[in-house]
């Protein structure tokens, strides 16, 4: 049974993953037959950041309300905190020992919670339960557009004027509000919304292969340091996560505990984020060498997602 459902895990994983490469192999074709140059990737980033993001984030938050599906919200929003209060400060004793650069801490902790676990989620629970990726998307987009920019860029003070009109904040405080108070979109807008937020996924790989165009392409297995930063993110620090639910006793929170907790973990195991790209990109910081953390975490998560799987089923 296990043998099964790792293999049908792994399968999920590979196609869904196969899908992300030919999107990142189709932005690195664009620069590489001139159709556009590498740097107009900013452009693309641009319009993911400000535009794209904001709509997937208010999408997230169009669900009916229910005490049930609170309960089990409040309990995603807890997994994903527990998940990043052992990942900051695991990343800042680590990056003392290792001196790790900015853009290497911010790719440690953040991670690609939305393009690639939202459709996982589908095909292994079902599509009742991506309502609560959207405990884990909320509490990381909230960080990385506060204390992930700060560390990329790494500026050592919070600007929160800047934080607070930051439109993908905004988007979370306006999406918080309508959940609550069980407002909907008209379903011309929400159709809307919802289209434009779907392309998050693919838009940040596109973006990804447009950076590789300018680097060559042998030369990503050859960062010996990316190893590193990879076993890091997608083995160490899910081990962590699953250590931290069984100490918390988060499995007794709520009815559904067993499947919520491991939708947060399949998010804190994902590879490295795209946003984090996009942010090197934006403001100039080893987009190049960022872009590769980034690659290299998509391929070996194959391999290590399903395992990290079998090791919280068997606990």
């Amino acid at each position: 049974m296990w043998e099964r459902k790792f293999m049908e895990l792994s399968l999920l994983l590979a196609q869904n993953i196969f899908g992300l490469f030919l999107i990142i192999f189709v932005g690195y074709l664009t620069v590489k037959c001139r159709v556009l140059p590498s740097d107009d990737s900013k452009v693309i980033s641009k319009i993911v950041l400000y535009i794209v993001c904001p709509c997937t984030i208010l999408n997230s938050f169009q669900i009916d309300f229910t005490n049930e599906k609170l309960m089990g919200l409040i309990l995603s929003f807890i997994g994903a905190i527990v998940v990043h209060l052992i990942f900051i400060p695991l990343t800042k004793l680590l990056g003392q020992i290792f001196h790790f650069m900015p853009v290497e801490k911010a790719t440690l902790i953040y991670s690609n919670a939305g393009n690639l676990i939202i459709p996982l989620v589908a095909s292994i629970l079902g599509e009742e339960w991506v309502l609560y990726t959207s405990g884990y998307m909320v509490v990381q987009t909230i960080l990385i557009w506060t204390h992930g920019k700060n560390l990329v860029c790494n500026e050592k003070q919070y600007d929160f004027k800047k934080i607070i009109l930051n439109v993908n904040v905004i988007a979370i405080m306006l999406g918080m509000i309508m959940f609550i108070a069980r407002w909907h979109f008209p379903a011309l807008i929400h159709d809307t919304v919802s289209s434009v937020g779907s392309m998050v996924g693919p838009l940040s790989m596109l973006v990804i292969g447009m950076l590789l165009g300018n680097i060559d392409i042998l030369s990503i297995f050859k960062e010996k340091r990316v190893y590193g930063i990879c076993f890091l993110r997608l083995i160490v620090y899910p081990l962590a996560v699953i250590l931290a639910f069984r100490l918390l006793g988060l499995q007794n929170f709520h009815q559904d505990a067993y499947q919520i907790l491991l939708i947060s973990l399949l998010a804190a195991s994902a590879p490295a984020a795209a946003t984090i790209t996009q942010f090197a990109q934006l403001y100039d910081k080893h987009p190049g060498y960022t872009s590769i953390m980034n690659v290299m975490s998509v391929i070996f998560c194959i391999i290590t997602m399903p395992i990290i799987v079998f090791i919280y089923q068997i606990l």
